[in-house]
């Protein structure tokens, strides 16, 4: 009798959770987003005519398709190993007549949170300025910096920096 009670509960808590996750916040073109606006774009179906063209690939399915934007230890230029990558996101874009990207700025763990919170928003600001250089409309494209707060590679070397010191790609509809 207990397990079926708790297993409703957990049922309820689920549903309860997927919903309040789904509401989609407003989203500001141009400089970076605050915390929390970036509610419902990662896993929204995009449907026919937006991103894709696939109605059942969703946004986080569509960004793993682009490559991460890798930057030298403390700069944010787009180094020209790394352009094609922005070209590739650059030329999905175009194809579709709605939606955008949000460009997330991450650093590696050396230095102030401050100092990398700037540091990510320098690069996410360079690989739009690039984005915008090959015709996409800036009214598509946020960015937004997480500094050094989401570490993709944990360890305290180079190898795990050089992959912490990156642009990330988010599609929204």
């Amino acid at each position: 009798m207990h397990s079926k009670r708790w297993m409703t509960w957990l049922a309820v808590g689920l549903v309860a959770a997927v919903v309040v996750g789904s509401g989609c916040k407003k989203k500001t073109a141009g400089a970076g987003l605050g915390e929390g606006e970036l509610g419902g774009i990662k896993g929204l179906n995009i449907g026919e005519g937006g991103l894709g063209t696939r109605p059942d690939l969703n946004a986080l399915e569509i960004a793993g398709q682009f490559a991460a934007v890798y930057f030298d230890y403390d700069s944010a230029q787009v180094r020209d190993s790394e352009r094609a990558k922005v070209e590739a996101v650059a030329a999905g874009l175009k194809k579709s007549t709605s939606g955008g990207v949000i460009v997330e700025g991450h650093c590696d763990e050396r230095g102030s949170a401050e100092y990398n919170l700037s540091l990510g928003e320098r690069r996410a600001m360079a690989v739009r300025a690039y984005l915008q250089s090959l015709g996409v409309d800036a009214a598509r494209i946020q960015t937004k910096s997480f500094g050094k707060e989401k570490p993709v590679a944990l360890g305290h070397d180079e190898e795990s920096w050089g992959k912490n010191r990156r642009a990330e790609f988010v599609l929204f509809k």
